[in-house]
């Protein structure tokens, strides 16, 4: 199906369809846990100024000190609350959903690491001019005379590597698995700091309630990752005992895999959701991927739809039947349970289209009431299309299909001569701003598209996205 132009009318500011219980729930537990980081934040410059740091800055090298050590706390901190974000904890996953926690957790990693590179430096300046010493004299003072800094430096620099291969210019050049491994080592750089914070100062001394406190931070996270990331998924793959029932072809690169296993209704996935799957064959066991289902789950079967880019989703075609699987989630608020408005748009680019293709599959509408946009370079890039369409004609949704390449250098989700043409998503879908936008696509391109639903009007509450990147 190609755009049709002469269906365009201006878009009218609508009225917001009231707000949803279950949204309003969401996001008095959003701002709880937004609140509970806030006041994580205050507790330690409240253990600082406690133990009596408002008074140590009376010469420049106090100063400096104290500097450094405030600091090391809120950057630490920081640290700790990123682990949360990445622990998949439920609440979390209610409040923001993956995507949107997954942001925030990037975007505290550089705060993050420039306090703590600022604490080395601050310490190292402080400690300097109290001994009338060079910074290089100083570090390797540091180094061999003040217990378990070897360690503390090592914490940073692993720090410093895993931050820097998040950034995206450096990212894109590392394949997924690769670049996963090495942000593990995140866990080991908390791991080899610890020792410093409670041998070298006062402030976390033996025996006192700030010290506690600490060490009630650290073991609190420990036990989430180690509880959401490694128990309650082992203990769920025995349970349900997962296998690959069948590979189908759905495109060059391309498979949809069936899976089945024993009381998968208790899992309670939903439709748009995601798992991190691994595969129990040589070769790919120690990988693992996060792949959407393309079809909403039902009985004892689920279904995905993966396209090979990385090493692991390369080797899926030739999976054999029978094959174990382990598995966490599932995870996401790209669900029904984010619905506003009884009217929906859902928007898919490349292989994007398969946690969209399961919402339709089980999306409460009346007829009329969903649009469906699917985007692709070429008809070829068109994965699912068939299927969609069949849901479409038989659920009475609207479907709509463009290809096409985008223009360089501009910021647009359509087509060449669809950008050109003015053409938007409000031109596409007039009452655009009534219903809840489902995107889902690459970064860039899914970011285009809520762009161009915040300039329909559309409210930041009716639009869900995910994005197929890390």
């Amino acid at each position: 199906m190609s755009i049709d132009t002469t269906r365009r009318r201006p878009a009218r500011a609508p009225s917001a369809p009231p707000v949803h219980p279950a949204y309003q729930r969401r996001m008095r537990l959003a701002d709880t846990l937004q609140v509970l980081s806030v006041v994580s934040v205050a507790l330690v410059i409240a253990i600082f100024l406690a133990d009596g740091g408002a008074v140590r800055f009376t010469t420049p090298a106090d100063a400096l000190t104290s500097l450094g050590i405030l600091s090391g706390l809120v950057g630490s901190d920081l640290l700790l609350v990123m682990l949360l974000l990445a622990a998949r904890l439920p609440l979390i996953d209610r409040a923001f959903g993956h995507d949107r926690a997954m942001a925030v957790h990037q975007s505290l990693g550089k705060p993050a690491l420039y306090l703590l590179l600022g604490h080395g430096a601050l310490l190292i300046g402080g400690y300097a001019l109290a001994d009338n010493s060079t910074l290089p004299a100083e570090v390797w003072t540091m180094l061999t005379q003040l217990p378990d800094m070897p360690l503390a430096f090592v914490g940073l620099a692993l720090l410093v590597t895993v931050v820097v291969s998040s950034i995206v210019v450096v990212r894109r050049r590392f394949r997924y698995e690769a670049w996963h491994a090495v942000h593990l080592l995140a866990y080991a750089a908390v791991l080899v700091s610890i020792p410093h914070q409670l041998s070298v100062g006062g402030l976390l001394r033996d025996g006192s309630i700030q010290r506690y406190y600490w060490l009630a931070l650290y073991a609190g996270v420990a036990g989430s990752i180690l509880l959401f990331r490694f128990i309650i998924p082992t203990v769920r793959s025995i349970r349900h005992r997962l296998v690959v029932a069948g590979v189908d072809r759905v495109a060059p690169g391309v498979v949809s895999i069936r899976l089945t296993g024993r009381g998968l209704r208790k899992l309670n996935a939903s439709a748009g959701q995601f798992f991190i799957w691994r595969f129990w064959t040589p070769g790919l066991w120690w990988q693992a991927h996060p792949f959407s289902l393309s079809a909403a789950p039902g009985g004892d079967s689920l279904r995905i739809t993966v396209r090979g880019l990385g090493d692991a989703s390369a080797a899926l075609p030739t999976l054999p039947t029978g094959t174990r699987v382990s598995f966490e989630g599932p995870y996401g608020l790209f669900t029904e349970r984010a619905r506003t408005s009884p009217r929906i748009v859902l928007v898919a680019a490349g292989i994007g289209v398969a946690p969209i293709r399961s919402l339709l599959e089980s999306a409460s509408f009346e007829p009329g009431g969903a649009t469906v946009i699917l985007r692709a370079p070429s008809p070829g890039e068109l994965y699912l299309a068939d299927e969609m369409a069949a849901l479409c004609a038989r659920r009475g949704a609207t479907l709509r299909v463009i290809a096409g390449h985008r223009p360089a250098g501009v910021d647009s989700w359509l087509p060449v001569d669809a950008a050109a043409a003015g053409i938007t998503l409000a031109s596409l879908v007039p009452d655009v701003g009534e219903a809840d936008v489902y995107v889902c696509g690459p970064r860039r391109w899914t970011d285009a598209v809520v762009a161009d639903a915040r300039a329909a009007h559309v409210p930041t509450r009716q639009i869900h996205y995910e994005r197929f990147d890390w």
